[in-house]
């Protein structure tokens, strides 16, 4: 049901038709109710001011742009300085409210499947919170150098020193409405306001004198699910010799993914599900004769569980521009000094 809904607006958020109307009748509804809330969030003088450098890398769309990759990669940069960051996240969709530290074998139900992978990749402290506040909080306890939100860009009461937009370029803004009538979380003039926009591939439509940094996802390797097995794609897809092949994806964007299997020779039967989907092994059942099948890296943490066989996921490494690195550095490198 859920994946029947998204499928139908996204076709009309990244479609060239005009939104239904019902759906035009709502975004007044949604703008005042946005607005509302960030004057409310200004205006709390409770807001939780955290003493060490605190960074949000979001974006304003729904769904997925490449958010986790990059937080993965700016968190890399913080190690390399020898700073210990921090990672923080609500954890979306997890059946828990709980404050939660997060290791890289914690349960998804209970931690959400982006921490899970943050954690199991970055190897420095990831914590889950209903309320970022409190998670920044936490992490502040556990004596690292600096924060990172994986989302919360539309938090007003989030005190940070550094805002990062991530866009999906092959998406970019879709039709340009905000929710319902399109994927906009906030007007498309929020971008004005960040520190950084950085683009997930070429962004062919970006508005007119808009600074991008263009990042862009590589694979070059395939995973058994223990992590124990490791071939090179092109390695894996001549061991497949032409056998059925079935790919799964439950993120914002499924089509990037294939798009990036076929683009090494991978061409597979497709399986798209809502993203965060938590998956059971009736919905593999269909794919018992398969050869292989294959997956994100997000997808993986999920199904770790499942006794699949012959199941492996592609893990993506971000590329940055030098000129965005060096900046993001000497950015930190001022904040934890003067914090310091």
């Amino acid at each position: 049901m859920r994946t029947s809904i998204e499928n139908y607006l996204l076709k009309h958020w990244y479609g060239t038709h005009r939104p239904p109307w019902p759906l035009r009748m709502l975004e007044p509804v949604y703008r005042t109710a946005y607005r509302r809330r960030q004057q409310r969030q200004m205006a709390d003088p409770g807001s939780y001011r955290p003493g060490l450098p605190l960074i949000v890398v979001g974006n304003i769309t729904v769904g997925g742009s490449g958010k986790t990759p990059l937080v993965i990669a700016l968190s890399q940069l913080a190690i390399e300085m020898g700073l210990k960051p921090g990672l923080a996240s609500t954890g979306y969709g997890r059946q828990s409210r709980a404050t939660l530290e997060v290791w890289a074998d914690s349960d998804t139900d209970l931690c959400g499947d982006e921490p899970v992978l943050l954690a199991r990749r970055c190897g420095v402290p990831v914590v889950v919170a209903a309320d970022r506040q409190a998670a920044v909080r936490k992490l502040h306890e556990m004596a690292v150098d600096l924060v990172i939100s994986d989302d919360g860009l539309q938090q007003a009461d989030l005190c940070r020193d550094l805002d990062i937009c991530v866009v999906d370029g092959s998406r970019g803004l879709g039709n340009g409405h905000l929710i319902p009538a399109g994927p906009l979380r906030e007007p498309a003039a929020r971008l004005a306001r960040v520190d950084y926009v950085v683009c997930n591939g070429v962004w062919a439509e970006k508005p007119a004198g808009l600074q991008v940094s263009t990042m862009q996802l590589r694979a070059e390797v395939v995973h058994s699910m223990d992590g124990m097995t490791e071939y090179p794609l092109a390695e894996f897809r001549n061991s497949l010799k032409g056998a059925p092949l079935h790919a799964v994806a439950a993120i914002g964007n499924p089509a990037r993914f294939f798009k990036l299997l076929e683009q090494h020779g991978i061409y597979a039967i497709t399986h798209r599900f809502a993203d965060h989907y938590r998956y059971s092994k009736q919905d593999f059942k269909s794919m018992s004769g398969a050869t292989a099948i294959i997956m994100t890296e997000k997808d993986a943490v999920k199904c770790r569980g499942l006794g699949l066989e012959n199941a492996w996921y592609v893990p993506v490494e971000t590329l940055l521009p030098d000129d965005f690195k060096q900046a993001f550095k000497d950015r930190l490198e001022m904040l934890t000094r003067d914090r310091t």
